[in-house]
């Protein structure tokens, strides 16, 4: 019996380390997939899933590390019971084969997905909350104004370009003169 696992992180910053130490001694492989749960297509999962057969076992560490929605998991799990393949959470010690273990697995998916959607409204409430603030959100500007003004005006005096001027920052043309624009419009207000 095979038994193979999967671990996702949604961004490269991000380390699966928990996950694979969750893992250790589970499984005889595992895989690591680098997307957001959002994604329609996960390359790494269907590579992974497709190398288990009848009587082999797909392990994950949490639920919402594997599927994007209730409906996602119990979908997925129906389809690996169909080709014979075993599911296990192993965080939770769920084994999807037992009646009991399916009835927990069906309520987790539904609690991992209110989970998602509420950290979704906080951030969205948090990131609206800030800007009513007057918080600036993102990446913190490359240049100052200062710097923005005399940008402008090597280009209006044609002594510099734009994209030679963003090369010297290390920024992309199109980023300098949209900060550039903004930067007039805020002055002209």
């Amino acid at each position: 019996m095979k038994k193979i696992g999967y671990l996702r992180v949604s961004t490269g910053e991000q380390r699966p380390d928990r996950q694979i130490d969750g893992l250790k001694g589970l499984c005889s492989e595992y895989f690591v997939e680098t997307l957001s749960a959002v994604s329609l297509k996960r390359p790494v999962y269907e590579k992974a899933i497709g190398l288990l057969g009848p009587g082999d076992m797909l392990v994950i560490w949490d639920l919402d590390r594997a599927f994007r929605s209730a409906k996602d998991a119990l979908n997925e799990l129906d389809l690996l019971h169909k080709r014979g393949v075993a599911f296990t959470i192993a965080s939770l010690s769920i084994d999807t084969t037992t009646p009991e273990g399916y009835f927990v697995y069906t309520i987790m998916s539904g609690l991992a997905e209110f989970e998602r959607r509420m950290l979704s409204r906080r951030t969205k409430q948090g990131l609206a909350a800030a800007r009513r603030r007057g918080v600036r959100l993102g990446r913190p500007p490359k240049l100052t104004d200062v710097q923005l003004f005399a940008t402008h005006c090597r280009i209006a005096a044609k002594t510099a370009t734009p994209a030679q001027i963003a090369a010297e920052h290390g920024m992309a043309p199109w980023s300098l003169t949209r900060a550039i624009n903004r930067s007039l419009r805020a002055a002209r207000n």
